[in-house]
């Protein structure tokens, strides 16, 4: 199996059963997020889903883990560095604030600030923003000493930096605008309006403010604050900007939540790729009859087999939303599972998306049945639903364990994975009969013929079993799905835990195409690969 470096040192596929091949390369960022330059020179790059914190050398792409994925940090949204040379972390779901020292110790500095994001450092002194409604702008003590509130009433503050007039200046992400205020406290004054998404502001070594647009164009607005306030716009084409930082000869390098990978961005437009694009997860994963890929990428849904026209190494990107992780073709049409607690039906030609259910329980797994119901596996609820034409939902068998997903064979009977249980089952009459135990961690699921197949995450291994006599086999062995070998396991943050239970769950999706191929969802590197059945076999 060929491809670019990998997150994930997985190793290449093995069995005699299946050969791998990748659709899209690796993708060597788990998303990317905050950015600031360190006293080194290089790029640290705040990974929100992964958990980790990466230095990245902008001459050679290399990346190099500096705060592991197991480590006190759990979901890093942004970073600054002090004058001391010390990292400060915004970890955003529990809300704390971290030092990490250059010696590398770790120090809690606040866990009094709700949903932290925008982060940065005047000096010795550090400011700290909430990534919410009525969100409050902060100054923290390192040393100790009680937070002190500058301003609130931040509709979804973010990245934020010292303008060339001494104030700090924020957006507002919902309300699309760019405030000022002054460190040491003052009125708030709004100094733009009407602003792409704005989702980070940054000042270049001239003095001019860029405002950068989480938007699937990749907009970056730029104001000239000094003169007229004319406003100029460049389309990167990078979609889902996060974050930017300018290095000594001021050059631009942005992030990307929806993709990762860093690019520099030059005043024209035109874009090096420094560490390539690509999917985040992937985690539910479907073919349509036309033989198109799609993968559920958590921000989006992206097709694998068609690169973006900017040659960044990124996929294309179908629909930007969160937090989209269960999908399924049926005919022209996607039906997607969200995060959020939704199912959604979205057309692709005509660009619309019908609400099918709202308020389930972290749905992951998605199926159509022959009679255009859809069969949704409801993990957080232990369930598995189906909503019909009506988009009534029925429940079909509750009580589960953990199921993930579901797949219909050709008599149109559901079967279940349960990763905790470490099973397949069948659901008869409402009832979950076992059809293969002992799984290790099953997820993903597909049906081709007479034979079902499974992901196993625990063991990193494909299994088939046969719905004739029940008989199970390993397909395929060291599969890049789940978390890299040796890490501590910690569920994918969510970033609203007010209407999303818990945290999100990585699912290694699994999808039969006509051909009797699989598709798999290799969401510890970021590809996709198609799994072909081997000559030799019969």
């Amino acid at each position: 199996m060929t491809g670019g470096s990998s997150r994930y040192d997985a190793g290449e596929v093995r069995g005699s059963h299946r050969q791998a091949e990748r659709l899209n390369p690796p993708n060597p960022l788990w998303g990317s997020n905050g950015v600031a330059f360190g006293p080194d020179g290089r790029l640290y790059v705040a990974q929100f889903l992964a958990g980790k914190i990466s230095a990245v050398d902008p001459a050679t792409g290399d990346v190099e883990v500096v705060v592991p994925m197991d480590g006190p940090v759990e979901s890093p949204d942004d970073l600054a560095f002090g004058a001391d040379g010390s990292m400060y972390i915004a970890d955003l779901v529990p809300g704390r604030v971290w030092r990490r020292s250059p010696e590398g110790e770790y120090t809690l500095v606040s866990a009094e600030v709700r949903v932290p994001n925008g982060i940065t450092c005047v000096g010795d002194r550090l400011f700290v923003n909430e990534m919410k409604m009525n969100g409050r702008l902060l100054e923290l003590f390192p040393e100790g000493g009680d937070p002190v509130v500058l301003t609130d009433g931040l509709a979804f503050g973010n990245a934020m930096q010292l303008g060339p007039d001494g104030c700090l200046y924020y957006p507002h992400m919902i309300s699309r605008q760019v405030w000022r205020i002054p460190p040491d406290g003052g009125v708030p004054e709004v100094v733009a309006e009407d602003v792409h998404d704005p989702v980070a502001v940054r000042f270049d070594l001239g003095g001019v403010l860029h405002v950068l647009s989480r938007g699937p164009e990749g907009i970056v607005t730029r104001v000239d604050l000094h003169g007229s306030g004319s406003r100029s716009l460049v389309t990167s084409g990078v979609t889902g900007l996060d974050n930017a930082a300018f290095d000594a000869e001021n050059r631009m390098f942005v992030s990307s939540f929806a993709s990762g990978g860093i690019t520099e961005l030059r005043p024209d437009g035109r874009t090096r790729p420094v560490v390539p694009r690509g999917l985040d997860g992937p985690y539910g994963v479907t073919i349509d009859l036309g033989g198109t890929v799609y993968a559920a990428d958590h921000y989006r849904v992206a097709r694998p087999e068609q690169p973006d026209e900017g040659g960044s190494g990124d996929v294309t990107t179908e629909i930007l939303q969160p937090f989209f992780h269960g999908i399924t073709a049926d005919g022209d049409l996607l039906h997607t599972t969200s995060q959020f607690g939704t199912v959604q039906t979205y057309d692709p030609a005509a660009g619309t998306t019908r609400l099918r259910a709202n308020g389930l329980n972290q749905p992951l797994g998605i199926a159509t049945r022959a009679d255009g119901a859809l069969v949704v596996a409801e993990t957080g609820a232990g369930r598995v639903v189906a909503i019909d034409g009506t988009d009534t939902v029925t429940v079909l068998a509750e009580g589960l364990d953990h199921p993930v997903d579901v797949a219909l064979d050709a008599g149109q009977r559901c079967y279940v994975s349960d990763d905790r249980r470490g099973a397949i089952l069948r659901i008869d009459d409402g009832e979950a009969v076992p059809v293969a135990e002992g799984l290790g961690a099953p997820q993903g699921l597909a049906v081709h013929g007479d034979e079902l197949f499974t992901v196993d995450t625990e063991h990193r291994r494909l299994w088939s079993v046969s719905l004739t006599t029940g008989a199970a086999r390993v397909e395929a062995e060291s599969l890049a799905v789940g978390i890299p070998p040796g890490t501590d396991p910690r569920p994918a943050p969510a970033l609203f835990t007010h209407q999303v239970p818990g945290l999100a769950h990585r699912f290694a999706g699994l999808t039969a195409a006509p051909d009797g191929s699989l598709l798999l969802s290799a969401n510890g590197e970021g590809t996709v690969v198609r799994l072909t059945p081997a000559r030799s076999d019969p």
